[in-house]
């Protein structure tokens, strides 16, 4: 249906079914003549998605067992669950996507770099070595640009030894149909010359994909107590908060996070009800505003389940990657997809 609508009659629809949209575009559409991608540090699948919706096969790589079976239990590709390290063996792939570990970057964390022992890009460089594919993508957060700058340096300069041309950029999802404002610094290496996606998206908000879920039932336990409240009260007043940093229907919501989800901090995302209470968000909303299609599942428990949303890259934010890598691959793409 959406192939005929019109560009703006195709926006209206985006953004007054965003859900159905979504779970439309994101399905997996595995087209056996495009080539393989390995996906490393897999996560649940949230990279791998973009790429099975634009035809892309994938076999991902990632060692938290819950997180594995939500990949397998969802998308077409086999996720292996495994523990990486520098030398190990991969089928051949001509692309190979991943977010290393982003612990040593994280603006929140110690940002030991290259002396964090959770670095992944140690093994993301050595399967790029081995493998030599015809491109390459990582994602990771923004901090890689700043305080640890010296070492993302240190990165490109190894991969570019390697004979790839480089290009990377800092993107916020928002940007790519995302109903999220999360940034993240997205580094693409190519043997030809690329071009990244186009920022030509409406923004999605949060009342366009979790508003007519706010108001239902949910478990008394995401309920916040009076002096939880208070807490936050006094953590915004001392931190100078204009408006309280709950979600707001119009607007994209601040990025998630494991911490900001599943735990009840002064930072925690949550909604106001229309009776006054505040909750924190449900499995179903955080998975919403991090652009995962309904038919979507994930596996674990409760805790597990925030902590895979919470650390995936959204599905739709790599949607766009993805097609440009497909644009990449299949310069005639453009000509011959209409998708």
């Amino acid at each position: 249906m959406l192939a005929v609508l019109g560009s703006q009659r195709k926006r209206d629809f985006m953004k007054t079914d965003y859900i159905n949209y979504i779970s439309n575009l994101l399905t997996p559409i595995i087209d056996d003549s495009l080539p393989l991608v390995l996906d490393l540090f897999a996560g649940c699948g949230g990279l791998s998605l973009g790429f099975e919706a634009n035809g892309f096969k994938t076999i991902g790589y990632e060692m938290n067992d819950n997180a594995s079976k939500t990949y397998n239990n969802n998308l077409k590709g086999n996720c292996i669950t495994k523990f990486l390290e520098v030398g190990d063996s991969y089928p051949h792939a001509e692309i190979i996507i991943g977010g290393p570990p982003c612990q040593p970057f994280s603006v929140r964390g110690s940002q030991k770099g290259l002396k964090d022992s959770r670095d992944g890009f140690p093994i993301f460089i050595d399967a790029v070595k081995r493998l030599q594919p015809k491109i390459w993508m990582f994602e990771n957060v923004r901090g890689m640009l700043y305080k640890n700058r010296a070492y993302f340096d240190e990165i490109i300069m190894s991969l570019k030894n390697l004979g790839y041309n480089i290009y990377f950029d800092l993107f916020n999802a928002a940007d790519f149909q995302v109903p999220q404002n999360r940034e993240r610094v997205i580094v693409i290496g190519s043997k030809e010359k690329y071009l990244f996606p186009k920022k030509e998206f409406s923004k999605i908000s949060v009342g366009d994909a979790i508003g007519s879920i706010i108001e239902e039932p949910a478990d008394e336990k995401l309920f916040l107590t009076r002096s939880m409240d208070e807490y936050i009260n006094k953590y915004e007043i001392a931190s100078k908060c204009i408006n309280p940093r709950d979600l707001y229907l119009d607007k994209p919501a601040r990025t998630l996070t494991c911490r900001n989800l599943a735990g009840a901090t002064s930072d925690m995302q949550r909604v106001l009800l229309k009776s006054g209470r505040r909750r924190m968000l449900t499995i179903q909303e955080a998975s919403r505003l991090q652009s995962f299609p309904n038919w979507f599942q994930f596996c674990g428990s409760e805790a597990d389940q925030y902590k895979q949303i919470g650390n995936a890259v959204a599905p739709m934010f790599s949607y766009h990657f993805a097609k440009s890598i497909k644009q990449y691959i299949l310069p005639e793409f453009p000509r011959l997809y209409n998708r």
